[in-house]
């Protein structure tokens, strides 16, 4: 067991709660373990009928994983530790996917990346007036991973296309409208609402139906006509040209953002959310997102994102390539590629 995570069985209800508030609930290699560990023993326990995950105390559900572990690893081990936790961290999302008993996710606060990962397979997810939802990733020369290539791909219109390459946030009311959190409760309920589960497991959408509450406007329905129209592109060129050539702040506003962001990460995150839709399987997006990520974790993008935005802080990252004409789609294949049997992504067994 570690110390940062909570794992108990309350009655029938499994309960894993996230502890590690000075770091937003980042995941580390050994939670993503125990979290696979206490999944596994329950799902083969009859006594227990559902499972919660949540987070202990602070702001964030989850705020993704352990970047600074990332960097270092590319750094210092040539990724060997980084894809150990992305192989780790991609099983548990893929458990969770699969998994045959109820989970509920309380995306209560900021559910960034791997916040992602293990909220979004969950058959019920709440959001409440904290939750703040984001796939930030280009923006440290990653791209959208832990299932977020499926996910996003999935969303109406061009929004999930939108998300990845902006990492714009959504507020609950916002997850809710698009259908990523499947309903919206007050944060003040949900400690009467996790006991009213745990006293009835069998009966949780019952009981999220009758807690939930009509959330407020959600701001993105208002901008859904410019996000299916100006990223309607298939290309980032083609997405960036047609914010170039609309004449509205909201346009500039997103083309600002997205010239901040690395160029190979956008084209990536394009090219993963087409290919997801072509997929059998959960377990093929994850073999695909392993890929992606065992080779985007040794970038200069990377380094140079993290060493930016979250080291040094200066917000100044030089992106290599620095223009998306820059990033060939050799480079992209490149990156796509099959790894040796040896080396792929596999399920836990």
């Amino acid at each position: 067991m570690t110390d940062q995570l909570n794992i108990h069985t309350h009655q029938n209800v499994g309960h894993i709660s996230l502890n590690r508030p000075k770091a937003i609930h980042a995941l580390t290699t050994e939670m993503c373990v125990a979290m696979a560990d206490a999944l596994t023993e329950w799902a083969s326990h009859d006594g227990i009928a559902a499972v919660m995950i949540d987070h202990a105390e602070g702001r964030g559900f989850c705020a993704g994983g352990d970047i600074a572990m990332l960097r270092n690893s590319a750094l210092n081990d040539e990724g060997k530790t980084g894809r150990e936790f992305f192989h780790a961290e991609y099983q548990l999302n893929h458990q969770l996917f699969t998994y045959t008993k109820p989970v509920v996710a309380f995306m209560d606060g900021i559910t960034m990346g791997g916040g992602v990962g293990i909220s979004q397979p969950a058959a019920f997810r709440v959001a409440t007036e904290n939750t703040k939802f984001a796939m930030p990733e280009t923006g440290i020369g990653l791209f959208p991973d832990v299932g977020g290539g499926w996910y996003l791909s999935r969303l109406p219109g061009r929004i999930g296309q939108f998300l990845a390459l902006t990492g714009a946030r959504l507020d609950g009311a916002e997850c809710h409208a698009v259908g990523l959190a499947t309903h919206y409760i007050a944060s003040e309920n949900l400690a009467r609402l996790k006991a009213a589960i745990v006293d009835d497991p069998a009966n949780i959408q019952a009981i999220l139906d009758e807690a939930s509450e009509t959330p407020p406007e959600a701001r993105i329905l208002a901008n859904r006509e410019n996000i299916d129209r100006l990223f309607a592109g298939r290309t980032l060129e083609k997405i960036l040209a047609a914010l170039e050539a609309d004449d509205s702040d909201w346009a500039a506003k997103e083309l600002k953002t997205l010239r901040a962001k690395s160029p190979q990460s956008c084209k990536v995150a394009l090219r993963q959310l087409a290919d997801s839709l072509t997929l059998g399987s959960f377990a093929d997006e994850m073999r695909m997102e392993y890929r992606i990520g065992s080779r985007v974790l040794v970038s200069h993008d990377f380094a140079e994102g993290v060493r930016a935005l979250i080291v040094d802080k200066t917000g100044d990252p030089q992106w290599n390539p620095a223009t998306p004409q820059g990033v060939t789609d050799e480079q992209i294949e490149a990156i796509f590629a099959a790894l040796p049997e040896s080396e792929e992504w596999t399920p836990l067994s």
